[in-house]
């Protein structure tokens, strides 16, 4: 004997299966981000020229002089707005170097109709990503930023498009080796001091996460 099942039902089995299927996708996140422990980036990533010794520019005739070395336990800088830093995702083949190119503080909206909360304004970052692993990326970098104030609160990102130029694509899609740009927006206090970037890849859920120093 069959039993029909009522259009209420399925759409309860539905939103049942819909739940259970996001439940899953969080543990596996959690569960793969939890691996290793988490990390921050701040160090940049040097470019050919500034790693190469003291008086071996192409040209030169004098005899290199020796580089001036630090002692081990020297503080490094930590990476500012404008620098590149190498970021790691949960797999091998998920590699990308990530720019924080600069920050538009204000933003002003580009809607008419849609602009901050009283009391907010808007923030856009514009990053660029260069896929260096082995796999394109396929990802929603408007998920894997936030900026951070002087007293450590975070804020995540808002939807809205900014004068400062484009946003990124959702999802973004780049092919190893190449890179893309877009910008971020973030709605922060009108009187919060923001101080730091931050950018994580698998859609801010990767261990590593990128942070640079605002001004």
């Amino acid at each position: 004997m069959s039993v029909a099942t009522t259009p209420r039902r399925r759409a309860t089995r539905r939103n049942a299966a819909l739940l259970l299927g996001a439940a899953l996708v969080a543990l596996t996140a959690t569960a793969c981000n939890s691996t290793g422990g988490a990390s921050v980036a701040t160090e940049p990533k040097q470019t050919a020229a500034a790693s190469a010794p003291a008086g071996a520019a192409a040209g030169s005739t004098g005899a290199a002089k020796p580089a001036e070395t630090k002692p081990a336990d020297a503080p490094k800088a930590a990476a500012k707005v404008g620098d590149t830093i190498a970021l790691k995702g949960m797999e091998k083949s998920n590699t990308a170097d990530v720019t924080a190119v600069k920050v538009v503080d204000p933003a002003e909206s580009s809607n008419e109709y849609l602009k901050p909360a009283d009391g907010k304004r808007y923030v856009s970052v514009q990053f660029q990503i260069k896929a260096t692993g082995t796999q394109a990326y396929g990802e929603t970098p408007w998920s894997s930023a936030k900026v951070v104030d002087a007293q450590g609160q975070a804020y995540g990102p808002t939807l809205a498009d900014t004068k400062a130029g484009p946003a990124f694509q959702t999802p973004t899609n780049i092919a190893a080796g190449e890179s893309g740009k877009g910008f971020v927006t973030f709605e922060v206090p009108t009187d919060a001091k923001l101080d730091k970037v931050q950018f994580a890849l698998d859609n801010g859920f990767a261990n590593q996460v990128g942070q640079w120093k605002i001004g």
